[in-house]
């Protein structure tokens, strides 16, 4: 069985637009608590350019920070930095939120269905 989720749809981009989002696959290479905030993990990526990119993402209370090692998920790699509780979040890891009948949320990351190289990017 297939289930369907009612969110407003959002208004319209153009494809111009769309085509400034850099999506790129990553490779999970560390996750910890976020100190300072109870529903973020800090977590660092392998995003193929040589150089380690931290995130912060509010997945705390559907991942454990151990669980994501080695997982590969896709990040907007070109969102600007910012300053998220005292740490530097630079990218962000896409992920689908969806609601019950009672309203009680789930989230799930987006990721490639088989491995990648990190760096590619989604098109």
């Amino acid at each position: 069985m297939t289930e369907t989720a009612s969110a407003p749809v959002k208004a319209q981009v153009s494809f111009e637009d769309f085509q400034k989002l850099d999506l790129r696959v990553a490779t999970v290479t560390a996750a910890e608590p976020h100190p300072n905030a109870d529903r973020l993990l800090l977590i660092q990526l392998d995003d193929g350019t040589g150089s380690p990119r931290q995130v912060c993402a509010g997945i705390r209370a559907w991942y454990e920070p151990q669980a994501l090692l080695g997982r590969q998920v896709v990040i907007v790699a070109n969102l600007a930095p910012r300053t998220i509780r005292g740490r530097e979040s630079r990218g962000m890891i896409l992920a689908v939120v969806a609601r019950d009948d009672d309203g009680a949320e789930d989230v799930v990351l987006l990721a490639p269905d088989r491995p990648i190289a990190a760096g590619s990017p989604v098109s």
